[in-house]
């Protein structure tokens, strides 16, 4: 009599990766998507193909600092010893920081508390061929302050039809923003963004946005006014994908109120 299969177990990795050179998280046919490598590799450590899931994908250009995947499996293979594995068998601008056991109910979007996305402007006079891949860089210095201000607006549950990409999937615009911030490091401004989810190219409008007001073609107020027209065509420009970085993906021990349905509409998952 044939021994019954092992049942099946989630791992949770979280993975950081340059996304210079890949067309985007998703895979897609004739393109180099970070799915598409993380996949290959686990099939090689698993011996089985693997479909995972992602927090919220990424767009081609965009990096992660703390990007967070599962999968199911049934084979046997020790957590302890997984992201060295795979580590060895990914290309250098991707990797697992950290691999764990998690539930067999997980699921990294629907259970994600917050999600954190930093936004880089470089404002120094000269360009810096070490960082292009990484940042924004714009004739400065621009104003920080002003930025700071106009950001602090935006915290809130809105809807933000008017930082919502054309093509956007999701049945509607609203969205909690917990934090938004901007601050000078050194020769670089940041943006750091905090909330339950995110519209398709939502927090790049908001950098382009923000950028009018750090320039001074606008003033914070107006950033205000932008959110409440819902209006796409009132806001900036969708700023360059090279600046954005998805910093860390928040959980708490089980799903969120809004999980499976709620006022939060989560049936886009492109929060890049």
């Amino acid at each position: 009599m044939a021994e019954p299969e092992p049942p099946g177990r989630r791992y949770a990795l979280v993975l950081e990766y340059d996304g210079t050179r890949f067309a985007g998280w998703q895979v897609q046919p004739g393109q180099r998507t970070v799915q598409a490598e993380i996949e290959a590799a686990l099939e090689r450590f698993l011996g089985h193909p693997v479909r995972v899931s992602v927090a919220g994908r990424t767009d081609a250009g965009v990096h992660a600092l703390g990007q967070v995947i599962s999968f199911e499996t049934r084979a046997r293979r020790p957590v302890a010893a997984m992201a060295k594995a795979l580590n060895g068998m990914l290309p250098d601008d991707v990797a697992v920081v950290t691999a764990r056991e998690v539930p067999l109910a997980f699921d990294p979007r629907r259970w994600a508390w917050s999600k954190h996305y930093r936004y880089r402007w470089l404002d120094r006079d000269a360009r810096s061929p070490l960082r292009a891949p990484h940042v924004w860089k714009v004739r400065g210095p621009l104003d920080v302050a002003a930025m700071d201000a106009a950001a602090a607006l935006l915290v809130g549950r809105h809807d933000f039809g008017a930082f919502r990409a054309v093509g956007c999937a999701a049945a509607h615009a609203v969205r909690e923003v917990t934090g938004a911030s901007v601050t000078r490091v050194g020769d670089e401004v940041h943006l750091d963004v905090h909330g339950n989810g995110f519209l398709r190219h939502m927090v790049r409008i908001i950098a382009g946005t923000l950028h009018e007001v750090g320039r001074g073609a606008q003033g914070p107020a107006w950033v205000g006014e932008v959110l409440a027209s819902q209006d796409r065509a009132r806001a900036g420009r969708t700023a360059p994908a090279a600046g954005l970085t998805k910093i860390a993906v928040h959980y708490e021990e089980g799903p969120p109120p809004w999980h499976g349905g709620g006022p939060l509409d989560e049936s886009s998952d492109s929060d890049g």
